[in-house]
């Protein structure tokens, strides 16, 4: 086996941090509704895809400016995930119904989006595309270095909220043990719902970058799921800033072993790893 050349692996160790910090914001909703709801979303993935076509028809159709359409599209998700929470909560749905149901959600929009925009290739052109820097031989697109910011940026400022400030620790508190907190005047059911329209809003983020940076189809839906899920149980649930390191681990894992040996073997890093990490936090138990 011949080694690529160490500007390959430079490019294919960039090119896992841009994926991986996809992977770590499309992480941050699921997270935190998990670990902080008790909610299993998986309907985060289809709006996050709706976010992307949304994002796609206002930027061909409309002609804005991709990083407005953010404007138009978080408002409506963010109410969009609190009517889901609404829906959830409303029904005493458990966080194993709350995985069916939400896939049930999931294929519903996925029909929305195949009866909207047909099950073809979609791909968004915009000026951000055409705009690549160049380090050496290395090369950084536009897109993802858009991706990249916007991921750490709005994990650092999670990570801070939920850390330093009073709303922040009232979330905490509610899903540590949600009697004790409301005995100390924390409006549990608002707060959830707010930080599930939160959640809603963060994958209109991630359709965005989707948009941005890769060709569209309605079926892609459940390609990115299994290794989101990977990314966000290596993390931690709840945490925002353990999605987005662990999704960088991964990604950089995935694009080395393409460089190294062949794509069809990189679907097997997110798993081996997730395994990995399981099989040492049950030893340490």
């Amino acid at each position: 086996m011949t080694l690529p050349s160490l500007a390959l692996l430079t490019q294919a160790v960039l090119s896992g941090i841009f994926v991986g910090a996809l992977y770590g914001l499309l992480g941050l909703g699921l997270s935190l509704s998990w670990g902080l709801l008790r909610q299993i979303n998986l309907s985060h993935f289809a709006l996050a895809f709706l976010g992307a076509y949304l994002t796609y028809q206002l930027v061909m159709v409309g002609g804005m400016d991709p990083l407005l359409t953010l404007l138009v599209v978080a408002p409506c998700f963010f109410a969009a995930g609190a009517a889901i929470h609404w829906l959830l909560a409303g029904f005493a749905v458990t966080p194993l119904n709350s995985l069916l149901v939400t896939f049930g959600m999931t294929v519903i929009v996925e029909s929305i989006i195949q009866w909207c925009w047909t099950a073809d290739f979609r791909r968004m052109t915009s000026r951000y595309a055409e705009i690549t820097y160049r380090i050496g031989k290395v090369y950084l697109p536009l897109p993802e270095l858009l991706q990249l910011a916007l991921a750490v940026t709005l994990c650092l400022a999670v990570w801070a909220t939920l850390r330093y400030t009073d709303l922040g620790k009232a979330l905490r508190a509610a899903a540590e043990d949600g009697e004790i907190a409301a005995a100390f005047g924390v409006n549990e059911r608002v707060l959830a719902a707010l930080l599930s329209g939160a959640c809603a809003a963060l994958a209109a983020v991630a359709g965005l970058c989707l948009a941005l940076s890769y060709t569209l189809t309605p079926s892609q839906i459940y390609a990115w799921i299994g290794v989101v899920f990977a990314a966000v149980m290596i993390g931690g649930l709840g945490s925002a800033l353990g999605p987005l390191v662990a999704g960088i681990v991964i990604g950089v894992a995935e694009a080395l072993t393409m460089a190294i040996t062949a794509p069809s073997w990189a679907p097997l890093v997110s798993f081996s790893l997730l395994i990995a990490v399981l099989l040492v936090r049950r030893g340490r138990a």
